[in-house]
């Protein structure tokens, strides 16, 4: 039987051969699946090597055959298959699939129009660790994800600390999925294909760029009350032993969790827009008596602190101690008298964000994950009626149709190929080959972006070419650390122009803008998007076309109750259940550790929408408006949990702040060189554990006393050398590293390059950064393909610094620029300073 593929669906008639194993692979070809494209799913026999129930949604919308590649049957079934396909997806260790008879270079050099994705926890040319068996938790420990993650856990002493999350698979799939599609759209253009790599580890790091970034003499003003605690303790001498309540006053009032009447923690995160935290006080009717009290709002929080009128601004992060204590108290207070619900409508109705903690066995079954789409039953063969998560991505034209993805099915050999086959491949002729261009040179993009999300989603595209123009309002709603801190990392590849878009010039300024370019993306509700005229009608009317990729908090492929309230990263995790995993109960949640942790995967998403909206409409020439929110990619981060079906049981995975690991055989070991080890391993891993030097005789040792074997045993040796003997046993198992390190010993002077040829790690410095700082910071390296160029993006310029180089693009002379610029149109700086101090 042949599937039927919808043609509304943007990569409907691409044929794709999943390779993958574990999460990475298998969630890139899902991806493409859902949004239309004929994926084949090679199965080894035995079936997967990793088992959960998480493979249905991994595997929905697939054809699964299992075909045994050591026989020279299998080989010639799936050579067959492989001359069908435009996409190869694998997910080994280098060279693995070279190794099988199955080289990629070979097959491109046959076929120049073949895209093939590898996805290998480290990079091929890492010599180090190329080889290392690579499992999720060995990526996140050797890049720093575990060890000193986060201010909270570093105050407690919790050094280092497990989290369950797939970061290196949810990053690694939003950013392979992304690349892939980039290079369809491209080959659209030229006639060719790529061969792709993205290892997992660079991909994670990629996920911490906002942690990694070392910014030299750094500022005070931008300095946390925990930063500041772990600085006077480390100078002192004194351990990190604070508890959890003590921990809490460290806290600035906008950004932290609250009792509320029914006993539930409601979360509430907006420190630094120039009227959210009012509108906060407002509504719980304690913004007056703070203000007799003294509470003030600088006319310029861009000024250096020094030439303040006062020492403290509502709207700016982070508050003094002082005035923090003093506002959390009145809150605390406040909010015991609703339910959270209550508070939940009146922050989201009152356009302030805020959410009630929930747990992620409520957001799979909540209303607005529902209606919106943001959760889909599926009919699985083997679990029945499954809640999984919904469309990660989608264009707002067929997304009604993703939400009722198929089960996965499994079928025989002649099938599947009969499915390759219904789909003729159209390629355009290939173009003279000239010089290495990016996959998105001469493409031009609007950023209206702020906070992390969209502007990195930008960013990211520029890499491969994309000249970009970011615009922002003459006067900043956000103060300076969540725009130009952040800045540092996301306004990399772009010009600044500052410009009053409710202005009637700087209203023609914008339109002028969006006339002139191909994508224009924005993080904002619908109700923003119609109000700035950039819905589908008033669009057409200014550039038919034009794609326009929007990103929100809590936006699905319908409307729901929620589909309107603002939100950032933090809210998502409360309302998904990462912050009660995370924290461990409600009476102590705690936000997931690093910056940006759905916030940047959302980014990926948001350019993996534009690189689908750009290949459907070379294809077609239909314009869609791609459209991802931060909600819709929680699915991806929680991928091994977030599914529900009535045979399911409890959802009791382990949780909290003494979870080191899932069992014996993965979880933190205590050396005697005063570091930890992780062990990462399965059970089918137990005989290759105990021909370990130091383990002999672990075969034999009963599953209930393996923690007290392995303890006792891993504490006789030093770190490194446990990560030696295990990795030479091909164990999965190394030392835990810090983020400090790892850019200290990768990081090398800017030299142009995107750090493709460095390994897994590779980071610039920048002593001439327009800040004034020195800057080191992550490359723009996780993509690396073999034909397509990525570029070495320029350090993010001050903000307005482009306004009037783009203001004469767009046909201004020099003195209708200097008119606008005397009466507050457009802007040229926020400040003088470039980090304001």
């Amino acid at each position: 039987m042949t599937r039927h593929t919808s043609t509304e669906l943007p990569l409907a008639g691409v044929k794709v051969i999943d390779f993958g194993q574990y999460i990475a692979g298998p969630a890139v070809a899902m991806v493409l699946a859902d949004f239309g494209a004929t994926v084949i799913r090679v199965e080894i026999p035995g079936g997967p090597l990793w088992e959960s129930p998480a493979n249905a949604t991994l595997n929905r919308n697939k054809q699964i055959v299992t075909l045994d590649l050591k026989t020279d049957e299998g080989m010639d079934q799936v050579r067959q298959l492989i001359a069908e396909a435009d996409i190869l997806v694998e997910s080994f260790r280098p060279g693995t699939m070279t190794r099988m008879g199955l080289d990629f270079a070979e097959m491109r050099n046959a076929r120049p129009e073949l895209i093939t994705l590898s996805i290998p926890g480290f990079a091929s040319n890492d010599e180090l660790r190329r080889e290392w068996r690579a499992y999720e938790s060995v990526i996140a420990a050797s890049s720093g994800v575990f060890t000193d993650m986060g201010l909270n856990r570093v105050l407690m002493g919790i050094n280092p600390s497990f989290s369950p999350l797939p970061l290196a698979s949810a990053y690694g799939t939003m950013l392979a999925a992304s690349s892939v599609v980039l290079a369809l759209q491209s080959r659209e253009r030229t006639g060719y294909g790529d061969q792709i790599e993205v290892p997992l580890a660079s991909a994670v790091m990629e996920g911490l760029s906002y942690n990694s970034i070392k910014i030299e003499d750094y500022p005070d003003r931008y300095k946390t009350q925990r930063e500041l605690e772990i600085e006077r303790r480390r100078v002192e001498g004194l351990p990190m032993n604070v508890s959890y309540e003590d921990l809490q006053e460290l806290l600035d009032p906008f950004y932290r969790s609250y009792k509320c009447k029914d006993g539930r923690m409601f979360y509430v995160v907006c420190p630094s827009h120039k009227d959210h935290a009012k509108r906060c006080l407002k509504k719980l009717g304690i913004y007056d008596e703070l203000v007799e009290e003294g509470l003030t709002e600088e006319e310029d929080t861009y000024l250096p602190m020094s030439e303040w009128k006062n020492d403290v601004s509502l709207g700016v992060y982070p508050l003094p101690k002082e005035w923090a204590d003093k506002i959390a108290e009145r809150m605390k207070e406040v909010f015991l008298t609703r339910t959270s619900k209550e508070w939940e409508r009146i922050f989201g109705r009152g356009k302030f964000p805020g959410a009630p903690q929930r747990w992620l066995q409520e957001w799979i079954h909540d209303d607005h994950a529902e209606t919106a789409g943001l959760m889909v039953e599926v009919e699985d063969p083997e679990f029945g009626t499954m809640i999984q998560p919904g469309p990660m991505v989608w264009l707002e034209e067929s997304g009604e149709e993703m939400l009722e993805p198929r089960g996965r099915e499994w079928v025989d050999f002649d099938t599947a190929l009969a499915s390759l086959r219904a789909h003729e491949t159209a390629v355009p002729d290939p173009v003279p080959e000239e010089e290495k261009t990016g996959w998105l040179d001469g493409v031009r993009i609007l950023d209206l972006c702020n906070v992390i999300a969209g502007p990195h989603s930008v960013s990211y595209l520029a890499r491969f070419g994309a000249e970009v123009i970011k615009l922002d309002p003459a006067k900043p709603f956000y103060d300076c650390w969540n725009t130009v801190i952040f800045s540092l990392t996301h306004g990399s590849g772009k010009r600044s122009v500052l410009a009053d878009m409710k202005s009637p010039e700087g209203r023609a300024i914008f339109e002028k803008l969006v006339k002139s370019v191909d994508v224009i993306v924005w993080n904002a509700t619908d109700a923003q998007v119609q109000s700035m005229g950039l819905d589908r009608e008033n669009l057409a009317r200014l550039n038919p076309d034009a794609i326009f990729c929007k990103m929100d908090c809590f936006g699905g492929v319908r409307r729901g109750p929620r589909s309107n309230y603002l939100g950032y990263d933090d809210l998502v995790q409360a309302t998904t259940g990462i912050m009660l995993r995370f924290g461990g109960s409600m009476e102590t949640p705690e936000e997931h550790a690093h910056v940006g942790t759905i916030d940047v995967m959302c980014g990926f998403g948001g350019s993996l929408g534009v690189a689908t909206a750009l290949y459907q409409k070379l294809k077609t020439g239909q314009v869609g408006r791609p459209r991802t929110s931060l909600a819709a990619l929680s699915g991806l981060a929680q991928i091994p949990y977030c599914y529900d079906h009535e045979r399911r049981g409890l959802f009791d995975e382990p949780a909290g702040r003494e979870f080191n690991g899932y069992d014996a055989l993965t979880r933190f070991y205590y050396t005697s060189s005063d570091r930890f080890i992780l062990l990462s391993a399965y059970e089918h891993d137990v005989p290759r554990l105990a021909s370990v030097e130091g383990l002999e005789g672990f075969e034999e040792v009963a599953p209930e006393d393996r923690d007290a074997f392995l303890a006792n045993a891993f504490y006789q040796a030093r770190a490194s050398d446990w990560a030696e003997r295990l990795q030479a046993a091909d164990v999965g198992g190394t030392i835990c590293e810090n983020i400090e390190s790892l850019r200290y010993y990768n990081a090398r002077p800017a030299d142009g390059t995107p750090g493709i040829d460095r390994g897994s790690y590779s980071f610039s410095v920048r002593e001439d950064h327009p800040s004034g700082h020195t800057v080191t910071q992550l490359d723009p390296f996780a993509i690396r393909p073999v034909r397509g160029t990525v570029y070495a993006l320029d350090p993010a310029e001050k903000f307005g610094a482009s306004t009037r180089a783009v203001l004469q693009e767009l046909g201004y002379d020099d003195a209708a620029i200097d008119g606008m610029l005397n009466d507050g149109t457009v802007s040229e700086s926020w400040s003088r300073e470039y980090l304001p101090s």
